[in-house]
């Protein structure tokens, strides 16, 4: 690999982006980050990768540190918030603020990866998992965010080379989210919500950043949109299973009653009134939550990128679980 090659990362200081960077340094890229001043930088590898406390927000900045550069990943965004503003500003404004920026580098530039979710389109209305071509139905502020987004970099797919790759749900070391389901069930409990058989794709986070990467080299990618995910789906009873064999235990299992998710949730948004924090858990996440269906094909992935799961839901599960109990998250 040619080091002399550029790749910038946005959102590198999250879970993902993380994630990303090191692949990426690991594969001879030179790699610049982007990210806010004073941002908590403890999964940066600042001995492999250039920082730059520029934020998302300074167009001529921003083409500063884009010059020379062959990928730009656009990671970042906002996956919470208590304002509307602030998922459109944090998802919709930011993009086109690096798409703007990216305008002016267009040299060396070779494409540029936007990374979406399957929220930007919403769940599927059957067990049939959705494609590209499924209508962009979202259900939550985030999922219209997503979309927004999506709609901004198409305005610019005449003029950039743009690839939108829609993550399903993520996990792996670091993340934070489904981290909380893990954290539950090893101290033996498991929630389930609702009484009905729910099917959703899961993709390890090290799965997730290959394809990010495929889809920057690939040379039929530009101006497409990709799901990218596992190749099964599973429902939450597959995941007990393989959880039950990675913890060695067997937890109570709880089945929440929708109602009272909203119940729940609607209690959480209450108190968040008199704190500065998002709450984990809102109404609308209440609407994600109990969709019977979260499945996506990536097929096109597959026969476009060369796209695989590589890690079975057991690996990815004992892998995230080994990472978190030797960082005492569990």
């Amino acid at each position: 690999m040619n080091g002399r090659e550029i790749c910038v990362v946005t959102g590198a200081t999250g879970f993902v982006g993380s994630h990303l960077a090191d692949y990426l340094s690991g594969k001879g890229y030179r790699v610049k980050v982007i990210c806010r001043k004073g941002s908590n930088l403890r999964w940066v590898d600042q001995e492999r990768v250039e920082i730059f406390d520029a934020g998302l927000f300074d167009i001529e900045k921003l083409s500063e540190i884009f010059e020379g550069a062959t990928y730009i990943y656009h990671v970042a965004g906002v996956v919470k918030s208590k304002t509307e503003d602030g998922y459109f500003t944090g998802n919709v404004k930011v993009t086109e603020n690096v798409l703007r920026a990216a305008l002016k580098c267009t040299d060396t530039l070779k494409k540029i990866v936007v990374v979406s979710s399957q929220a930007a389109v919403g769940p599927s209305p059957t067990q049939e998992p959705i494609n590209e071509t499924y209508p962009n139905n979202p259900l939550t502020t985030y999922g219209r965010s997503k979309y927004e987004q999506e709609k901004v970099c198409k305005e610019y797919f005449d003029r950039l080379p743009i690839t939108i790759c829609r993550a399903s749900a993520v996990y792996g070391e670091r993340d934070t989210e489904i981290f909380i389901f893990f954290n539950t069930f090893s101290k033996g409990l498991m929630t389930k919500v609702g009484f009905d058989n729910k099917k959703l794709n899961l993709i390890h986070v090290t799965d997730l950043v290959d394809g990010l990467y495929r889809a920057a080299v690939s040379e039929r990618s530009r101006g497409e949109i990709y799901f990218l995910a596992s190749e099964e789906t599973y429902s939450w009873d597959e995941v007990r299973e393989v959880c039950v064999k990675v913890f060695n235990k067997k937890p109570i299992s709880v089945c929440v009653p929708h109602f009272i998710v909203y119940l729940i949730a609607a209690i959480a948004e209450f108190f968040a009134l008199f704190s500065s924090q998002a709450p984990t858990l809102n109404i609308e996440k209440a609407r994600d939550l109990t969709r019977r269906y979260w499945t996506c094909s990536v097929d096109k992935a597959k026969g476009q990128l060369g796209f695989r799961q590589k890690l079975s839901l057991y690996e990815g599960i004992s892998k995230t679980i080994d990472w978190y109990r030797k960082n005492k998250w569990l």
